[in-house]
């Protein structure tokens, strides 16, 4: 058996500066708080933002428009037909852009180390570890000489940030000097979240519990929640009248326990409590699950990709595990003003699913079912059957207006996969009930969205955006990822059926079986059917080389093994790789690996480029982009890719993932089959 303790624990991020470049979070899957070296959020306004951020907190401006019927849409042919997208946003910025920025996730609130005048670099001896194992930061530093010693966790079942500082110069109100303060900031779209500038656009009111606590009704337009707080003994409670409470203590230690909830609950529980019931969830959580050990591989690259491992699996079960699918920088700030990209649920959850963890993939999946009348509405409008789920979205599940999104159709199989993930785990037939309707409405869209033609095949578009984004919907024509996704999807569906005891669909299969081949050009996969120039035009070899995807992430049951592997071959050489994602390299490693290039599977993984870098708290930062300073479906299709390496697919004909020498020695346990 694996030491999980040693394994988790070797990967502690350790700071032994004041930089808060690469923060450190703690967080129970829906709920998360991001710090600086002091534990708490004292600098927030330098080189990251600092945010306390929840699955529930979402927020809109008041002035905002909210009809998205008002939009105006741009017509396009489709055989015949005119189907409307809103793609043009001229002549209509505001109310383009106001549905794109509302709602948006918003900052709860920021907790912050108030010492006067002290600036970062006052701040000596500083060390701050995060203890994965059980989900506390450490942080240790001298200011002003006094030192002081903080402890911050987040609660696993409550949204609750829970803090322990100890300090010799204590607490005391009349030195007016280490204290800790409460801020709250009025709700923003951009990265950070909240908006300090703006105290007359909301409402704080503080009032007594009577129960060794204080309550806080927030006011926020039309957002309403509140935060609950545990006072020790003998603390006080001094507030602005404004938007800040500030806590002071009369001993050497100060406990502070805020609750954050959309309605009154009742009060956290005690910092020590909180402690044992972190402590308990996160041991539990390390030692169920898969688990995989690199310490016997000789290859010197293997600790870094086993540090990188551990660290995704923290980052996504503090932040994506919440009942909706993740934003692409999670619950650390706001990426596309904190919605979420269903085409990303995949790569953010998927893993889930290989790494014996399916009820936390359940938890989002359910979205689906919940904005199923939404999916519905979209596609009657546009004259299809069934559900056509939306790309970028909140939770209400209307689609975000884009000149690109709401012509992608990759995401629309999705649920189809996630919940075969979920199923292969479980085989309950309660789930097969559950997500019948998400299953085949998906496909029903999917049946009626292809085109038959006069020579009786079916193709895929126009119009549509092929996961690579870089082309003219009027002029895409099967791109053969989607093509493919789309039939595994079909027949998946006709399965679902005939495991529920219901007869399967005839016009599944029939569309499954009609659709074109993938297009192939001078012996490779191409882009899509007629996009000969793939390989050689500069902006057709850029961003997602998503050909690839047929076979890795799909089974590729129809594709031939031979031309793919010239395919990966010519995105080798050729393609722009500054341009790739974070995501495309777990894809392209999982592509190699179904080869059977498993040495070539390592060497994507462990690319050595910018948008492929993990940070020393885990965090993938797509290269300089400034909005995203972390991108979780990186995280997520590592594990992903790593779980299908280490547990196999269904015709793997028992081979491994990983190469059969003492460079790759490994130690795996707990992980499940990939399709």
């Amino acid at each position: 058996m694996i030491d999980r303790k040693s394994l988790i624990s070797r990967h502690n991020p350790v700071y032994e500066h004041t930089k808060t470049g690469d923060p450190l979070s703690v967080g129970n899957g829906g709920f998360c708080v991001t710090v600086d070296f002091t534990g708490l959020q004292s600098f927030p306004q330098t080189l990251f933002p600092l945010c306390t951020m929840s699955d529930w907190g979402w927020h809109g401006y008041p002035d905002a428009p909210q009809d998205d019927s008002l939009l105006r849409k741009t017509f396009y042919d489709t055989y015949g037909r005119k189907v409307g997208y809103p793609t043009d946003e001229r002549g209509q910025e505001r109310l383009f852009k106001g549905l794109r920025q509302n709602l948006h996730r918003f900052n709860l609130g920021n907790v912050r180390l108030g010492l006067d005048g002290a600036e970062p670099e006052d701040y000596v001896g500083v060390r701050q570890e995060l203890s994965l194992w059980e989900g506390i930061i450490t942080s240790a530093f001298t200011v002003q000489g006094k030192p002081v010693l903080v402890q911050t966790l987040a609660h696993p079942d409550k949204d609750a940030l829970c803090v322990r500082i100890e300090s010799d110069s204590g607490f005391r109100q009349e030195n007016r000097k280490l204290r800790v303060q409460l801020s709250f900031p009025y709700g923003s779209h951009k990265k950070g979240a909240g908006d300090f500038s703006h105290p007359a656009g909301h409402t704080t009111r503080v009032e007594n519990s009577g129960n060794n606590g204080l309550v806080i009704r927030r006011v926020m337009d039309k957002t309403r929640y509140s935060a609950a707080v545990r006072l020790d003994t003998g603390m006080d409670a001094q507030f602005d009248g404004v938007h800040t409470i500030t806590f002071t203590g009369k001993g050497p230690k100060l406990e502070l326990s805020i609750r954050f909830a959309p309605e009154l609950e009742d009060l956290p529980e005690t910092f020590e409590q909180s402690k044992n019931a972190c402590a308990g969830f996160w041991e539990t959580y390390w030692n169920e699950g898969a688990a995989i050990d690199f310490s016997e591989a000789l290859d010197p690259r293997s600790q870094e990709l086993e540090r990188r491992i551990v660290l995704s699996q923290y980052l996504s079960a503090i932040q994506c595990r919440g009942n909706l699918p993740p934003s692409e920088t999670g619950l650390t700030c706001n990426s596309w003003y904190g919605k979420f990209h269903l085409e990303m649920h995949y790569w953010h959850c998927g893993y889930f699913g290989l790494w014996n963890r399916t009820k936390e993939l359940e938890k989002s999946l359910s979205y689906y079912v919940k904005i199923l009348p939404t999916a519905r509405s979209i596609a009657a409008e546009q004259g299809y059957k069934g559900a056509r789920w939306p790309k970028m979205c909140d939770p209400t599940g209307y689609n975000s207006p884009s000149s690109i999104g709401v012509l992608l159709v990759w995401q629309q199989p999705h649920p189809i996969m996630l919940a075969e993930l979920c199923y292969r785990r479980t085989k309950n037939r309660d789930f097969l009930v559950q997500y019948r309707d998400v299953v085949i409405e998906s496909a029903e869209f999917m049946a009626s969205f292809l085109h038959i033609q006069d020579n009786g095949g079916a193709v895929l578009g126009p119009p549509v955006i092929p996961a690579q984004e870089r082309f003219d919907p009027r002029e895409v024509l099967n791109p053969g990822f989607e093509v493919e996704y789309f039939r595994w999807g079909l027949k998946q569906a006709n399965l679902w059926l005939t495991r529920l005891g219901e007869p399967p669909r005839p016009d599944f299969e029939d569309s499954a079986e009609r659709l074109s081949k993938p297009p192939v050009h001078e012996g490779v996969y191409i882009a899509h059917e007629g996009c000969n120039q793939t390989f050689t035009e500069p902006g057709f070899r850029t961003d997602h080389p998503s050909m690839l995807a047929m076979l890795g992430m799909l089974p590729g049951r129809g594709i031939d093994r031979r031309v793919m592997s010239r395919t990966l071959d010519r995105v080798l050489a050729s393609w722009d790789t500054e341009s790739l994602w974070g995501w495309d390299f777990p894809l392209m490693a999982m592509t190699a690996v179904r080869l059977g290039r498993l040495e070539d599977g390592i060497n994507l993984l462990l690319m050595n480029l910018a948008k492929n870098t993990y940070r020393a708290n885990g965090h993938n930062p797509q290269g300089d982009r400034e909005d995203l300073p972390l991108y979780l479906p990186g995280n997520g299709g590592l594990l992903l890719a790593v779980g299908m390496m280490a547990g196999g697919w269904d015709d793997d004909s028992g081979a491994c993932g990983f190469p059969a020498n003492k460079d790759w020695t490994i130690k795996a346990e707990g992980f499940c089959r990939y399709i």
